[in-house]
């Protein structure tokens, strides 16, 4: 009995410390011109997920809270962001380089085609794009609703999101709620909260809570934010945005 109960604290010791060194491991690395090799300075880094965010120094270097396995996420202006998976020979080898290819930007050939009018009200209307976004009224509301285009489900939608917002929010957030709960990681980390407001392209967001930026824009027009905010709005600000749905969605399901 006494051995046994001697080897079992060896083994809770053992993992114990396991646990700790794992926790208290930093990967450090550098950050590299794919083209050139010269090192890149400024460089975000974020540690998906442990949600840790770090810049790379002026000589290209980073270190970051990580474990093996861990998938690190690299983004820099101008350059294809890239995804990377921690591995042992990170940490053994050490002064890993991590390459950024730069991006290729070509301006495809625009027309423009002013709208010709003629002066003949019958004529120019027919020249005039039609808007194919229609309003519903209910009777009772003093305001319409706009619910895109003109068919039996656009209704539907619109009376959901009316009638029984607490189930359109469940729906919406239900299918993530892991990721969802990284939301508050997401805004006490500096580093990342610095790299979503310099961001309007809602990737990093995508990579960080793992949802569709179809997802992002339904839960954001479902909780009555404007398409000219949920359009021009940066990373920084839809963060805080679908943070205070989330909390609002809290507040619904637990009244339910």
């Amino acid at each position: 009995m006494g051995k046994r109960l001697f080897l079992f604290f060896v083994l809770v010791s053992v993992i114990g410390f396991s646990q700790d060194t794992q926790e208290n491991d930093r990967l450090e690395a550098i950050v590299v011109n794919a083209q050139t090799g010269a090192t890149m300075s400024s460089v975000h880094v974020v540690n998906l997920n442990q949600v840790k965010g770090t810049i790379t120094n002026k000589d290209g270097e980073f270190s970051i809270p990580a474990v093996v396995n861990d998938t690190l996420y690299f983004s820099f202006l101008g350059f294809k962001s890239q995804k990377i998976r921690v591995t042992n020979d990170m940490f053994k080898f050490g002064q890993t380089k991590i390459s950024l290819t730069e991006l290729a930007y070509a301006l495809e050939e625009v027309i423009v085609r002013p709208y010709q009018l003629t002066g003949y009200l019958e004529i120019d209307v027919k020249n005039l794009p039609i808007n194919n976004a229609y309003q519903y009224s209910i009777s009772g509301l003093s305001v319409g609703y706009e619910a895109g285009k003109k068919n039996p489900s656009a209704v539907t939608k619109v009376l959901g999101a009316i009638l029984n917002p607490a189930d359109l929010l469940r729906n919406l957030f239900g299918k993530k709620p892991n990721q969802m709960r990284k939301l508050r990681q997401v805004k006490e980390d500096d580093q990342i909260r610095d790299l979503l407001a310099s961001k309007f392209d809602r990737e990093t967001l995508i990579e960080l809570l793992q949802i569709e930026k179809v997802d992002i824009e339904d839960i954001l027009n479902n909780c009555s934010y404007s398409k000219s905010f949920i359009t021009t709005a940066n990373d920084l600000q839809i963060l805080d945005a679908i943070s205070s749905c989330y909390e609002e969605f809290k507040v619904l399901n637990r009244e339910k």
